[in-house]
Formats: C-alpha cells, sequence, structure tokens
C-alpha cells in the first residue's frame, strides 16, 4: 500500500502485528504513542525500537511492514499537529462488534495514561484545568465494562467516550506544542471539544 495516499486504519496495522505472531491490538501502542508524541516527540527510530519490542522481533519482516509503522507514526503526528484538528485515535472502526470497539478504546486508554502518569507532580500541576479534567476523564474510560450489546444507545455513548480520548490527546499535545494548532481555536460547535466543560463522559450499558 501508499503510506503516501492512502490513510492508515486499524485493520491494516494489526495485519501487521498478526504477520509478526502478535495478537495484541494496536491500540494499547496508539494509546503510548499519543501520548508519546505529545510529552516526548518520539522519533520515528524510537518509535519503531518500541514496537519491535512489543512484536518481540529485532526488526520488521519486510520493508513494507517498516513502512506501515512508520507511516502510523507520521500519521499521528500530522493529525494531531493539524489546523483541522482532524485527529482521531487508531481505534476498530464500524465493521467490529461494539464491545470489541469498547475493548479497543480501554486499551488506547491504558497505553495513554501509562505514558502521561510518568510525569512529575509539578508538570502535571503546570497543565491546564481543562487538560487535567480530560485526564481525569480517561482515567474513568479505563474502568468502562466492555461487555456490551450493539445498540443505538451504546453506540451513542462509545462515541462519546471516543471524544473524550480524542479530546484529552490534542490538548495535551497542543500544551506541549504551542501554536500547533492553538487550544483556543478549537471550537465546540461540531462537538470537537465539547467536553471541553469537564462534563462527566458517559457509562455504556
Amino acid at each position: 500500500m501508499s503510506i503516501i495516499n492512502d490513510q492508515l486504519d486499524f485493520s491494516t496495522v494489526a495485519n501487521v502485528f498478526l504477520v509478526h505472531g502478535s495478537l495484541q491490538s494496536p491500540a494499547f501502542l496508539d494509546g503510548r504513542l499519543c501520548a508519546e508524541l505529545g510529552l516526548h516527540d518520539m522519533s520515528a527510530e524510537g518509535w519503531l525500537e518500541e514496537v519491535c519490542l512489543v512484536l518481540n522481533v529485532e526488526q520488521p519482516e519486510s520493508r513494507e511492514d517498516a513502512d506501515v509503522l512508520l507511516g502510523w507514526r507520521r500519521q499521528t503526528l500530522d493529525a494531531l499537529s493539524a489546523a483541522e484538528l482532524n485527529f482521531e485515535p487508531l481505534l476498530p472502526d464500524e465493521l467490529f462488534a461494539l464491545s470489541e470497539r469498547a475493548q479497543g478504546l480501554k486499551e488506547w486508554t491504558h497505553g495513554f495514561l501509562e505514558v502521561v502518569n510518568e510525569v512529575d507532580g509539578e508538570t502535571y500541576e503546570n497543565w491546564s484545568a481543562p487538560l487535567r479534567e480530560a485526564l481525569e476523564d480517561l482515567g474513568q474510560l479505563s474502568a468502562i465494562d466492555v461487555d456490551i450489546v450493539d445498540d443505538p444507545e451504546n453506540e451513542n455513548d462509545l462515541f462519546a467516550l471516543t471524544e473524550h480520548a480524542r479530546m484529552a490527546a490534542m490538548l495535551l499535545y497542543t500544551e506541549q506544542h504551542p501554536g500547533e494548532p492553538q487550544v483556543e481555536q478549537v471550537e465546540t460547535e461540531d462537538g470537537d471539544l465539547a467536553a471541553n466543560d469537564g462534563g462527566t463522559p458517559p457509562s455504556l450499558h
């Protein structure tokens, strides 16, 4: 596939994991990636090393697989730093059962918080109230019940919960990278960062 012309999705990355004998969901590592790009400007080399460590290999099986893994990082970085605020976590899509999608979000949250929780207390206290509230919301997401049925109510709730995760990743990146883009540019009229009011995330039923 052409990394330049095609948008990487969850299944594409999951297939690369399978090629390397891993049944692990990419969602957990995507959560880590988003936090690492926000906090540490994770390099391409460092990212490839981290993924290979998780896959228990010294290097990707092929150049094409390496391109996918590196394209994953580039796509995420481009979206986090874009003025369009079009970042989306790498999660199972509508082709998966709602319970699988909820599990993916839960794993993404664990990965994201695993990195964020490594920051020192002074750094955390210097973050804005909206960012700290978003991270507190993520703490609730990490404990959601994923044994849910496919129905419209749960579908809507999962969408809202995913918005909380999306918001947290963008807020973290913008606070650590002022002007890429400015947090003030985030509008709520399209629902992008509607959770910025500090409201409690909905629960899945």
